[in-house]
């Protein structure tokens, strides 16, 4: 199999190192946020605190901590973002300051110490519902995410028949304060496939907005009603496969929806969204046509999009909207059904991932084993077919570039595809399989991630073999059991994986999975995705929190590391690809989040974001 160029790609060598120069390209806007502090009570009565070190931070700089007004260090730390007070109290408040050319900043606010390693954030779940997927945005433009939560009740996959319940979407603040919520009606049905939200920064205004797919009924945060308030367009098998279909963005603030216009694409002919990717097949009943994905990508290298999808075994559409000025403006769309584009289709997953692969400082959308460039042109194709899981980065370090890793479905032989690889790495930018492995298999699970430090780059497996790989593909002993999500927790540079609700280590001289820490009372997301309600980097240092909602639904945990760890970068909200990672990680089947660089053992030093900040305010030393 090859990929199928266009003409661009003869270029993209070219242009990349043309384009490696960074002052020429656009400096990506990119929210502004606070300082960060966590404290946390260790078990042995030391005080764990962790803080932010911004995107546009000089590597010089310093900081200082103080518990109750007095500093705690000897020295001003310049090598991590994390502390450890020896004679901390669970009553003291922390502060941190930064520290340039021997001068202190301004403090952050104050934080109380946790009594544990987690923050409990109340919800007002409504009865039948539990929560599920959610994601972050500074939604009030005080440099602090809040959580966009998406809340479940009777809920069907797209190739079953049944009556669902309207999907929610409700605000909160951590301190579990509801800021609004959305009904989004029974003219969408509740699915992971159907709604895909959308919580970023669009207009730069400082604030994120919302955005998803709305329909008649649809009830904003303010009470008001989106299109027809009567109309019920679900069949008897509790589908929805007439009416009209909006695309609407919502106030983060409040809830109001700001804009709506007509989705794109509309569902046209049910029957028109069949082909090779999966088993190869087709239907009438809403199987296919009703397949969503999303996500943003600075499709100008500058601004923001927002990439609203629909379909992928078969014809696959993405179009891209700019909210600009308090309008939705399309900026383009690709269709796969158009003709020259045929190689396109059936090469959807279950999920996207957002990258600049070509280096041009514009982000392309990998959309499964295919690529669509910023400017909604074809960029390559791989012939690999559908798949469900998929890992976007520097994964091989001793080449170039980026690379993509994933697993794809070959449910039956399809004519020209009969051995499709079951699990294979190809060149993000060209689509040139790298390697492959598992010839004509389904492969239903997978995961790439540096795991062992003998081995450069990334380590890879999957479920339907029993080895790990190197970046190479080349087997080197037997792989963990997980295979759903890994984080970056403890103090080294490697990732941990995170099943269900237990994070545990890669024991790679034993071969076995070490448990590091197991989220009691709470629930892991989806069934057996056994994913998190979210996990990212949210506050403290570099390292990355997890959300799962508690057993009864009632609350929110939002775990939190208390190893120290030697190692500083910026905070890996502000690397782009990562945070355009958490912006589509509750989408269909969630994937982990990974950094536009090899972040891992033995790695080279951290690139500097360029990146310009908007919002909050400029107390903090290189805030803006």
């Amino acid at each position: 199999m090859m990929a199928q160029p266009t003409g661009k790609m003869a270029a993209c060598a070219i242009a990349a190192l043309v384009l490696l120069n960074g002052s020429l390209r656009a400096q990506r806007q990119m929210e502004w946020l606070d300082r960060g502090v966590v404290a946390v009570l260790r078990s042995d009565d030391t005080v764990y605190v962790g803080w932010r070190m911004l995107g546009t931070e000089p590597e010089s700089i310093a900081f200082n901590v103080y518990r109750d007004g007095e500093r705690v260090n000897a020295e001003p730390i310049a090598d991590s973002t994390n502390f450890v007070d020896e004679h901390g109290s669970p009553d003291a408040t922390y502060t941190v300051c930064a520290v340039i050319d021997g001068a202190e900043g301004p403090h952050s606010a104050p934080a109380a110490v946790w009594a544990q390693n987690y923050l409990t954030v109340p919800l007002q779940t409504p009865q039948g519902y539990r929560p599920n997927d959610a994601s972050v945005g500074d939604l009030t433009g005080d440099g602090a995410y809040e959580i966009v939560l998406h809340q479940v009740g009777r809920s069907r996959d797209n190739a079953s028949r049944g009556m669902t319940d309207p999907p929610i979407l409700e605000a909160y603040r951590l301190d579990g304060t509801l800021l609004w919520r959305i009904n989004l009606g029974r003219n969408i049905r509740e699915g992971a496939h159907y709604t895909q939200f959308m919580v970023y920064d669009l207009d730069g205004d400082g604030r994120a907005e919302v955005a998803c797919k709305t329909a008649d009924g649809t009830v904003d945060g303010t009470g008001k009603v989106i299109g027809d308030p009567n109309a019920n367009w679900v069949n008897r098998d509790g589908k929805i496969l007439e009416g009209p279909e909006f695309f609407t963005i919502f106030d983060g603030r409040t809830g109001a929806a700001l804009a709506t216009a007509d989705y794109i694409p509309p569902r046209g002919d049910v029957g028109g969204w069949g082909g090779i990717g999966g088993n190869g097949g087709n239907d009438n009943n809403g199987n296919r046509v009703d397949r969503m994905l999303a996500c943003v990508a600075y499709l100008d290298g500058s601004w923001p999009s927002v990439v609203m999808c629909r379909g992928y075994y078969g014809r696959s559409v993405l179009a891209a909207w700019d909210y600009r000025d308090g309008k939705l403006t399309s900026r383009w769309v690709f269709d796969s059904a158009t003709p020259g584009l045929e190689a396109y289709s059936g090469q959807g997953n279950h999920n996207l991932s957002v990258a600049d692969v070509d280096g041009d400082g514009k982000d392309e959308i990998i959309y499964g084993a295919m690529c669509v460039d910023d400017d909604g042109t074809g960029l390559y194709s791989t012939g690999l077919r559908h798949g469900d899981a998929m890992h976007v980065g520097n994964l091989d370090p001793d080449r170039p570039g980026l690379d993509v890793w994933g697993i794809h479905e070959n449910e039956v032989p399809v004519p020209g595809y009969e051995d499709g690889f079951g699990a294979a790495m190809f060149d993000a930018a060209t689509g040139e399989i790298l390697w492959g492995r598992d010839p004509g298999r389904d492969v239903g699970r997978g995961v790439a991630a540096d795991i062992d430090p003998r081995h450069p780059g990334a380590e890879c497996w999957w479920n339907t073999s029993s080895v790990l790989c190197n970046a190479k593909g080349e087997p080197i002993g037997p792989r963990p059991r997980s295979q759903n999500f890994v984080v970056w927790w403890d103090g080294n540079l490697l990732r941990e994986t995170l099943d269900g609700i237990r994070i545990a280590k890669w024991d790679w001289e034993n071969g076995v999975e070490v448990p590091v820490m197991t989220a009691d009372g709470c629930v892991a997301n989806n069934g057996s995705k056994a994913t998190p309600t979210l996990s990212a980097d949210l506050f403290g240092d570099w390292r990355e929190e997890v959300i799962w909602p508690t057993r009864d639904g009632k609350a929110l945990r939002i775990y939190t590391t208390t190893i120290p760890t030697a190692h500083r970068f910026h905070t890996l909200m502000h690397d782009p690809q990562y945070r355009l990672s958490i912006a589509w990680q509750n989408v269909a089947y969630n994937q982990p989040p990974h950094v536009g660089f090899f972040l891992g053992a033995q790695m080279a030093p951290a690139p500097r974001p360029n990146i310009r900040l908007v919002g909050g305010t400029s107390s903090l030393i290189g805030s803006k």
